[in-house]
């Protein structure tokens, strides 16, 4: 069961009349009920998994705030972290590392003898789990207190619109607004059908109109022009980024119909005017969660110049290893770690900091240069080896000649769909508003709306049945 699909519609057909008659205490179990059938319709079995990993650190977390003694609290937190960790990493990576040891095994020509397991990675497990071991550990901190309600805390984990690809919520943001009585205002209710709107316009529209163009160019990019490649990659840019902000605008969108406000995951990443801007824009919840979670354990940037640089690379190599068990992810990650600490670098030194421009013009440059190179470190994350990506990028920086692969019908799609996603959005950011067009007059919000429908319906993706990038992480 997806957003954009017909089950999903019907789900909310069903919860969200019964949601408006119901109290707080009712509400609630609706929408545990609603969650359970949400993640149950992939594949029932993996319920099992969730209601697992909630109840082992319920009761941790219980016990961490009821333990005075430092070492025994440590030791709960530990069995927390270790059972999560191996339950993420039997399933997620278990089939990485034993291909990796056996590729190993036969350079060094040592014969091995594989076990071969048919391991399905449960959807949603990598959010799920970071956001579980996060209350555990906001418990051991003090941060916040443990969960008295074992249903309050399995909705906090299992809330439906966020369950499978985020945002990662925090428990100390979620708990307050389960355990409170909600009002869903007429603001609520017009600012989240925009969202959903808008949501499904970058997943319907954009993301799975481009998506058709690119599998033949990411899978086997030799003997296509440097030229087709090099607007693969401007493609793939916008498709992941239409893709799982989609996803998160009907997310927050859904969750505000009924009087939850989740985080916000996107702040137009790709206006950046740097790297490390960049990181505060894009997939915010994870990007935090790293911070909290990972940099400042290690030391951030408090013991050296050194150590903040590995801190760094460390961090965003744990971030790539997140998103999938391959080594272009690992790349992929390294590659914007040390971004991220030549940028660190390069902002340390006085004589940069007193040449730095600061005009329209610099900060134009400037985030040209940084979506030049995002998108163009999106190529290891989209290619499935390291082979097919040292292709990809080499025929781009090389010019190589070869067939030029787009016809004129996909590259007007394709230029009408970004010029009406970057119009919304331009407007959007320069006003710091997403709900900027409800000042409109309802003759101007009527033609855009009705741009954008014509736009979907004639450009869009309709038809095309393409799961959401984030569903396989």
């Amino acid at each position: 069961m997806t957003f954009v699909s017909l089950e999903f519609l019907a789900l909310l057909a069903v919860t969200l009349p019964l949601y408006f008659v119901l109290t707080r205490c009712y509400q609630n179990y609706l929408l545990l009920a609603s969650s359970l059938i949400f993640y149950g319709w992939w594949d029932y079995r993996f319920l099992f998994l969730v209601l697992t990993t909630a109840l082992v650190d319920y009761h941790t977390a219980q016990a961490v705030e009821k333990t005075s003694e430092e070492l025994w609290r440590k030791r709960l937190l530990l069995l927390s972290v270790l059972y999560n960790l191996t339950v993420l990493g039997f399933f997620k990576y278990f089939n990485f590392f034993q291909d990796s040891f056996i590729n190993l095994s036969r350079l060094s020509g040592v014969p091995v003898n594989p076990v071969l397991l048919n391991i399905v990675l449960p959807v949603g497990i990598s959010f799920y789990t970071f956001q579980s071991m996060s209350y555990v550990v906001d418990v051991y901190r003090g941060h916040v207190r443990a969960s008295r309600r074992f249903s309050d805390y399995l909705l906090y984990l299992m809330f439906f619109p966020q369950l499978v690809a985020g945002p990662i919520e925090r428990y100390e943001s979620i708990t307050q607004q389960i355990s409170s009585r909600r009002v869903v205002s007429w603001d609520d209710l017009s600012q989240g059908s925009f969202l959903i709107f808008w949501g499904v316009f970058k997943k319907v529209g954009v993301a799975d109109g481009i998506s058709p163009m690119l599998e033949v160019l990411y899978s086997r990019p030799s003997g296509f022009h440097g030229l087709a490649l090099l607007l693969g990659m401007y493609m793939f840019a916008v498709q992941i980024y239409c893709d799982f902000s989609g996803y998160s605008d009907i997310a927050r969108g859904v969750a505000r119909l009924m009087g939850f406000r989740l985080m916000e995951n996107f702040n137009f990443p790709y206006f950046a005017t740097s790297i490390t801007d960049f990181w505060r824009r894009w997939h915010i919840s994870l990007s935090e969660w790293l911070r909290d979670y990972v940099y400042i354990p290690l030391g951030g940037n408090r013991i050296g110049k050194m150590n903040t640089y590995r801190n760094l690379l460390l961090t965003m190599l744990l971030g790539g290893l997140w998103h999938g068990a391959s080594w272009c992810f690992v790349i992929w990650g390294g590659a914007h770690g040390l971004c991220l600490a030549l940028h660190k670098l390069m902002v340390s030194r006085q004589q940069f900091r007193r040449s730095k421009p600061d005009s329209f013009f610099f900060r134009v440059i400037s985030g040209v240069f940084t979506f030049h190179l995002v998108a163009f470190l999106w190529i290891p994350f989209r290619c499935s080896t390291l082979a097919t990506a040292y292709e990809y990028a080499n025929r781009i920086v090389l010019f190589r000649k070869g067939d030029f692969y787009f016809g004129f019908g996909e590259l007007l799609r394709f230029f009408v769909l970004v010029t009406c996603l970057y119009s919304v959005e331009v407007i959007q950011c320069a006003s710091r508003d997403s709900f900027v067009f409800k000042r409109y007059s309802w003759y101007w919000r009527g033609f855009l709306y009705a741009t954008i429908i014509t736009v979907l319906l004639i450009f869009g993706g309709i038809g095309v049945d393409v799961p959401f990038i984030y569903f396989q992480f």
